[in-house]
């Protein structure tokens, strides 16, 4: 398996055969029956272009009152899913094998959406990683350090790839500069799902 390193962030590109990632995106739709995805709005009043939706305990939302994790869906009102046990397993091999996740945020983007620079910092304790998983698209990513001015450098995550924060870039900031359109045939209708499992509490 080859692993790509460079201070604290690393990368598994094709981490996930094609298999294993029909199995997992079956998994993400099942659940998104239940915790249906939607446009936050920002503290600020503005709607995001990502749609989001959350798995596990624990979820993280946006609104007027501000970023935090709550154990409940917004809109229905309902506890969030299970964390699919694929991404469990993810976790256990390269995130934490100590402590279990209690948070998977699902980013779903369509052609148009992107996100800006910002740093995960709304969790209680930054010792352990945030690791992402990668459906659909490839996405146009983009990776700085701890301050906003620090220098910034973009590379690309596909279908399949896994990397994670953690150490000195578990505060870098991080981005998505733009979704390469048709660059995958596994979701349908297209687009890019991102899940980024944190241990919030």
């Amino acid at each position: 398996m080859r692993q790509v390193s460079n201070a604290g962030f690393d990368l598994w590109p094709e981490r996930l055969d094609p298999a294993a990632q029909r199995a997992l995106l079956d998994a993400v739709l099942t659940r998104l029956e239940a915790a249906p995805a939607y446009r936050p709005i920002t503290p600020g009043g503005k709607a995001m272009s990502v749609e989001m939706t959350n798995f596990g305990p624990l979820g993280w939302v946006t609104d007027a009152r501000g970023y935090r994790y709550q154990s409940t869906h917004p809109l229905t009102g309902e506890a969030w899913p299970d964390i699919p046990p694929p991404l469990l397993a993810l976790w256990a091999e390269h995130g934490d094998a100590e402590r279990p996740p209690d948070a998977c945020l699902v980013n779903i983007y369509r052609q148009d959406a992107r996100l800006g620079l910002h740093q995960d910092r709304d969790e209680a304790d930054f010792s352990r990683p945030v690791l992402s998983v990668s459906l659909g698209d490839t996405a146009v990513f983009r990776l700085g350090g701890p301050d906003r001015k620090d220098p910034t450098r973009s590379l690309r995550l596909a279908s399949g790839d896994v990397c994670r924060l953690a150490g000195e870039r578990r505060l870098a900031f991080h981005g998505v500069d733009r979704i390469l359109a048709g660059s995958s045939s596994l979701i349908p209708g297209g687009g890019r799902i991102n899940l980024t499992m944190r241990c919030a509490r």
